[in-house]
């Protein structure tokens, strides 16, 4: 950890300015515009030092020594002071202006590509990455990697300030702005204290907000398991633990740069009291003039301001190059899925034809999940694979529907292999309902057609041909009844007909069902079958299955063991056949008709 923070701090300056020098190169424009704004600010805050002197050495003084003013004189002093004070105020607008909306493009567009990014990586990497990290890289990461640009306008135009100041304070009198500018060193050496102490502390806290976000994410998201299992205090502990260290690490920061801001904002104070005091004594031997001592004490005071803004962008490095890092090995990440130019063709007017060749798939090198599976489903037939449980079956079904790629082999559909479609040639012909039916926290309707051009005769076809027509009529507003967050309002199995229902209204011609009716009681899920046998749909059908009535449904059995296609024919045949298939099968038969397991709502 104490290399990583070495490494970290030798490069956080040069990784900030780069981070940058991206923002740049996308927002020319804009950055333009706010860095003429801080320049116009910058400048107009010097010829206040200016309007200062002048008026000091032509007004002031002549007042003390006549005892009037000379009206001309002081609508000038006015005129001046008010026509800076403008100008100044629209440097101010565009400086700001400009910085914001700068700042929230970049995050857009970074929280674009990122979203971007997790919709074309492959299942098997979401896999490897939680929720709660994923959430963090997308909201607070991306927020930190941005957070310079705030600042870097009024850092670029106050060094523009800075560097007029010191050449008018040389012109006013070398000996006070050498005097004066010996507070430099010190608000330097200030400086580099201050970055070598709260660069490691702002990386720890940013890494820290992830894995606050990544346990809050996972108590939420498991929320039944940790109260039916009475583990609440032992969760709010593991959140208390990483909530303490994140207070304590931003506690350290912030004291650091609360011993850090005075200090810097008291140096130039002392550089004005040794002013004050040499120019007294250089005024009073007829060596300097007055105005050049107020001059040069009041231009001391404003080139502090740069310093301190070159601080504020320099502090805001560590967290934005954590940020950046973090989102740039989302962005930069391997195993986005490549697509062709092709498109599935129909063959047949009763279903795809689906060609299984050769398949073998192994998640990060391990064993082989799928070692050599060939198999075909001809147009309109339906095919049940079962298995015990890590023999393969979701994994080919994840597979089918290209969320994964085989190691080698191909799937081919209607002819056409799954790698050379073009991007969403194949979401437009096969659909997967998955065993864990997932629901938005929207309308009946919505959740059927999640956004598609459907009518409602369409959504309610659907629905007749899940068997969900009826309990959805039953509900208080139909099709605009709200199901609330993951459909909590309904049960498992009604869940599962609201998506059966989605993936119908699509009308695949190749329908693959995961486990998809486990929580539908027996005889509602042989009617569900066999409307989808009777030419609902006309699709083709590959089920993973589990019941022993669901199985003799299908026109052939894929029974798969340890990856491997063990036997393959008729549901009857296998059970004659093969005693590893039948003992199988009977073993499910047996734990479905134990107490407690079937949901039948």
């Amino acid at each position: 950890m104490a290399e990583e923070q070495a490494e970290l701090r030798g490069a956080t300056t040069r990784e900030g300015f780069a981070v940058l020098g991206h923002a740049i190169r996308r927002e020319p424009a804009i950055f333009v515009l706010s860095t003429v704004g801080s320049v116009l600010f910058a400048l107009l805050t010097v010829a206040d030092a200016w309007v200062l002197g002048w008026s000091t050495d032509h007004v002031l003084i002549p007042a003390f020594e006549e005892g009037e003013i000379a009206p001309g004189l002081l609508w000038a002093v006015l005129g001046l002071f008010l026509g800076v004070a403008i100008l100044r105020a629209v440097g101010i607008v565009a400086r700001r202006l400009g910085a914001g909306v700068m700042q929230f493009r970049m995050q857009a567009h970074t929280r674009r590509a990122v979203t971007r990014q997790y919709l074309s990586l492959p299942m098997e990497w979401h896999q490897r990455h939680p929720t709660g990290q994923l959430l963090s890289n997308a909201y607070s990461d991306v927020e930190a990697a941005w957070g310079p640009i705030a600042p870097l306008p009024m850092a670029l135009g106050t060094v523009v300030m800075m560097a007029i100041a010191v050449v008018q304070m040389l012109f006013a009198d070398v000996v006070l702005a050498l005097v004066g500018l010996l507070v430099f060193p010190a608000v330097v050496v200030a400086n580099l204290a201050y970055q070598r102490l709260a660069s490691p502390l702002m990386t720890r806290a940013q890494g820290l907000r992830a894995e606050v976000s990544e346990i809050a994410h996972e108590s939420f998201d498991g929320a039944m398991v940790v109260k039916t299992l009475g583990r609440e205090g032992e969760e709010t502990e593991r959140f208390r633990a990483r909530a303490h260290e994140l207070r304590d690490v931003n506690t350290r920061a912030g004291a650091i740069r609360a011993a850090f801001d005075p200090t810097l904002a008291s140096l130039p104070n002392v550089g004005v009291l040794v002013v004050l005091a040499v120019g007294t004594s250089r005024v009073l031997a007829g060596q300097t003039d007055a105005g050049d001592v107020v001059t040069i004490a009041y231009l001391l005071t404003i080139v502090s301001f740069p310093i301190r803004a070159i601080g504020w962008l320099l502090g805001e490095f560590p967290r934005s190059v954590v940020g950046f890092r973090r989102t740039r090995s989302v962005l930069h990440a391997t195993g986005a899925m490549e697509h062709g130019d092709a498109t599935l063709v129909a063959t047949s007017a009763d279903g795809a034809r689906v060609e299984v060749d050769d398949l073998h798939y192994a998640y990060d090198g391990e064993a082989p999940l799928l070692d050599g599976v060939s198999f075909v489903v001809e147009p309109g037939r339906t095919v049940a694979l079962v298995g015990a449980t890590a023999s393969g079956k979701s994994t080919l079904t994840s597979l089918l529907t290209r969320l994964v790629d085989p190691d080698s082999g191909r799937i081919l559909v209607d002819g056409s292999d799954l790698r050379d479609l073009r991007k969403g040639a194949l979401a437009g012909s096969v659909s997967l309902v998955p065993q864990t039916a997932f629901l938005f926290d929207d309308t009946v309707r919505d959740n059927v057609t999640l956004g598609a051009d459907v009518s409602d005769e369409e959504v309610w076809a659907a629905l007749r041909a899940a068997q969900a027509d009826g309990f959805v009529a039953a509900l208080g507003q139909g099709l605009d009844t709200r199901l609330g967050e993951r459909g909590t309002s309904l049960s498992g199995g009604q869940r599962q007909r609201i998506s059966l229902a989605r993936a119908l209204v699509r009308r695949p011609r190749l329908l693959i069902l995961d486990d998809a009716t486990s929580a539908v009681d027996p005889e509602v899920e042989a009617r569900i079958l066999q409307a989808l046998r009777a030419g609902g749909t006309g699709a083709t059908l590959v089920v993973v299955a589990y019941r022993k009535a669901t199985i003799a449904l299908a026109d052939e059995v894929v029974h798969l063991e340890d990856g491997r296609i063990a036997a393959r024919g008729t549901h009857a045949e296998l059970l004659e056949s093969s005693p590893a298939y039948a003992h199988l099968v009977n073993a499910y038969e047996q734990a479905a008709h134990e107490p407690g397991g079937v949901e039948v709502r």
